[in-house]
């Protein structure tokens, strides 16, 4: 059995931000977002890589006033878990003034650094 590694998630963010997302799934159909080994729903161990849509829609956001020290410099911001065609990810929203995000909005997906360390985050853009 292979231990899931940071590496694994690093590829993942690496192929988002050159527009290769993917997930996984497994034969039920459960959509996962990598490093899986197994299914958390039904514990299937046979996952197959999938590309992720080009776009998805925000199914929920905040704006964020007070940050944890990772995101001091970022604040204000908006975060929001987007839908995928069933699979899920949550980032932070640029391009979108913060009263303008809404619930429906269709957004592209990539991996930006933040304003704070600079560290690499999921980030959401407006769908053209």
């Amino acid at each position: 059995m292979t231990d899931v590694t940071n590496g694994e998630y690093d590829a993942f963010l690496e192929a988002l931000a050159e527009g290769e997302g993917y997930y996984l799934t497994c034969e039920n159909e459960h959509g996962l977002l990598p490093p899986r080994r197994a299914c958390p729903h039904c514990g299937d161990r046979e996952l197959t890589e999938r590309d992720l849509p080009a776009s998805g829609e925000i199914v929920t956001h905040t704006t964020v006033f007070v940050p944890t020290p990772q995101f001091e410099d970022d604040a204000p911001y908006v975060t929001a878990v987007v839908d995928f065609d069933g699979v899920r990810l949550t980032g932070i929203v640029r391009g979108i003034d913060q009263d303008d995000v809404e619930i429906g909005d269709r957004v592209t997906a990539t991996v930006e650094p933040n304003e704070t360390d600079g560290e690499r985050t999921i980030v959401f853009h407006p769908a053209d």
